[in-house]
């Protein structure tokens, strides 16, 4: 392994739902892979809290491109979001892997809304252009038209499982670690489903970072695949400081965002902006090539 001088430094803001980042961290992946990784902890935490009133460029995710001074941070989002990120000049797709990850909407256990139907003109605490936030029409709309899904800019999952709790909100679309939170927290689930994730980054990011990252993050992949319960504590990692004070059982979590090394598919990406366009969330779209969009990371 190579020595501490000898590692090239990246920074990396964890979306925290899954596993590999911190899998990577603890057990010396990302060193192996000649890496000396910095976690994004003040992204992160940002992205979990409150964006109410936040516009779009101004999200704590946004922040390394708009206000950053072009920061080099690796990030990964929903398959929507990141290309939608990626066209309105936030970076590019990293288009060798993608994420495999949960989703599903809760209620409070007294609601009303049992069915996915019963969802009409109810509002659903989301992260606004983020895959809490476009799951919602896309699960909903084979439920009803879309003038009829509501979703609302919460935030983050600390944000929007807090607001579910408060009653502030009727219902939350929520990720991991927050499903298996809010099932402990006796909270129903009404619908779920699985979405992809893909990675962005600056397009200065060094190629060596980026390769190296996705082979640790692969690397932790297979010793989640070998061990899941080894490493479920570090679940610890993606509380937010608002539930760090109650008592979790992560030995009772499922693990989340699984990592696929496989190239996004091809049709999955261009259809990104067909379903962004119908759902009314296409303003910010610049750049819709497939060629200018990706980052160059194989190789």
């Amino acid at each position: 392994m190579a020595t501490t001088e000898e590692l090239l430094r990246i920074k990396v803001a964890p979306k925290g739902m899954g596993l590999n980042d911190f899998v990577a961290y603890e057990e010396g992946l990302f060193a192996d892979e000649g890496l000396d990784v910095e976690l994004d902890w003040k992204t992160f935490r940002g992205t979990q809290s409150s964006w109410k009133g936040m516009d779009y460029f101004k999200r704590p995710q946004d922040k390394p491109y708009t206000e950053g001074g072009g920061e080099q941070v690796i990030q990964c989002a929903c398959l929507w979001g990141t290309v939608s990120n990626a066209s309105a000049g936030m970076g590019k797709v990293v288009p060798d892997c993608y994420g495999v990850s949960p989703w599903a909407i809760f209620v409070r256990p007294d609601s009303k809304v049992r069915r996915p139907e019963d969802l009409r003109d109810v509002p659903i605490a989301v992260g606004m252009r983020a895959g809490s936030h476009f799951n919602v029409p896309w699960r909903l709309e084979k439920y009803m038209p879309l003038e009829h899904i509501k979703a609302v800019n919460v935030g983050g999952f600390g944000a929007r499982l807090k607001a579910l709790l408060e009653g502030e909100i009727e219902a939350a679309s929520l990720l991991p670690p927050q499903i298996d939170m809010a099932r402990q927290l006796g909270l129903r689930e009404v619908m779920a489903d699985e979405f992809h994730t893909l990675w962005w980054v600056p397009e200065s990011a060094p190629k060596a970072g980026v390769t190296g990252y996705l082979r640790g993050l692969d690397r932790a992949e297979r010793a989640l695949e070998a061990d899941l319960p080894r490493y479920l504590h570090l679940w610890k990692h993606s509380v937010p400081p608002e539930f760090q004070d109650r008592t979790w059982d992560f030995s009772r979590f499922t693990r989340g965002e699984r990592f696929v090394y496989q190239p996004i598919p091809r049709a999955e990406f261009d259809g990104v902006f067909e379903q962004v366009k119908r759902w009314g969330l296409d303003q910010h779209l610049k750049e819709r090539s497939f060629e200018n969009l990706i980052y160059r990371a194989a190789g």
